[in-house]
């Protein structure tokens, strides 16, 4: 397994405000099954960001690309989250870290909810 994913999301001490990170990593093993993916938070839900990536490394990942599920570039996408990939980058030198945008700054997405929000 040389490439894995996490999605990064915020946290929440609401249990279903997991439900739909989860249900994107489990859509992307439903497509590709062969790129293992894992969830991991910055606050008030485990894993953090260090421990699901770990966890992906130990399965033999060499290199792994971090996707912020967030809607834009606020404070946690724009310096908290390149803090913690760079401690990671020096925790684990043998691995590829890849740092992907925010979400909801990709064109697909903006053109997504702006579908969803024009139905009727």
């Amino acid at each position: 397994m040389p490439f894995a994913v996490v999605l990064f999301a915020h946290g929440s001490r609401d249990a279903r405000w997991r439900e739909p990170v989860e249900a994107v990593a489990r859509r992307m093993t439903a497509r590709q099954p062969a790129v293992p993916v894992a969830c991991a938070y910055l606050e008030l839900v485990e894993p953090d960001l260090p421990t699901a990536a770990g966890r992906l490394i130990a399965d033999g990942a060499r290199a792994l690309r971090v996707v912020p599920l967030f809607l834009g570039m606020g404070k946690h996408v724009r310096e908290d989250l390149p803090r913690l990939v760079d401690a990671l980058r020096a925790a684990h030198p043998e691995v590829a870290f890849s740092l992907a945008p925010a979400v909801g700054e990709t064109a697909e997405v903006i053109d997504l909810l702006a579908d969803i929000a024009l139905r009727s």
